[in-house]
């Protein structure tokens, strides 16, 4: 009879354990999601001059435009302007998404290309300790892994 209730109290605590780390995975993903997403935005508003102060990074489109073309040196000038405009509609684009959750795994892989395009082009303009000073290639994997979590409806159901 003993052996059957340590049995049973082993299975209630493995469930307990189950539901809490599904619990913790479902908020992980959710705090990953809103991050990157955040993320994405709060260049856009910058950009766009939303933020004031002091400690502004671009402070108005023109801005973005020449980091842009420093980010990018090694490509034709021509081409910046259109690069800026595609890394800000990318950007909303991906951080809206993550945000509301729409097509997870989706924008999840973009959002990591998209950065990894970002770390690299830094890298190659300003040297390997700029995109790692600045998270990108950790954003980037975050974002890989958030992509691979294939178990999102069990998780939602915890």
């Amino acid at each position: 009879m003993h052996e059957q209730s340590l049995e049973a109290e082993t299975l209630e605590r493995g469930a307990a354990v189950t539901k809490r780390a599904a619990k913790w995975q479902r908020w992980g993903i959710l705090y990953a999601r809103f991050a990157l997403g955040a993320a994405f935005l709060s260049g856009i508003a910058d950009r766009f001059g939303l933020y004031t102060g002091r400690n502004v990074g671009y402070g108005n489109f023109a801005g973005f435009v020449d980091y842009t073309a420093k980010v990018n040196s090694f490509l034709p000038a021509s081409t910046i302007p259109f690069l800026a405009w595609a890394a800000t509609a990318a950007e909303l684009c991906l951080g809206i998404l993550l945000i509301v959750g729409l097509w997870p795994r989706w924008v999840a892989l973009g959002s990591a290309f998209l950065l990894v395009l970002f770390g690299t082009a830094m890298a190659i303009s300003f040297g390997i300790k700029s995109p790692l000073d600045y998270s990108v290639f950790s954003a980037s994997a975050g974002a890989v892994l958030l992509s691979l979590y294939s178990d999102r409806k069990a998780v939602a159901k915890a």
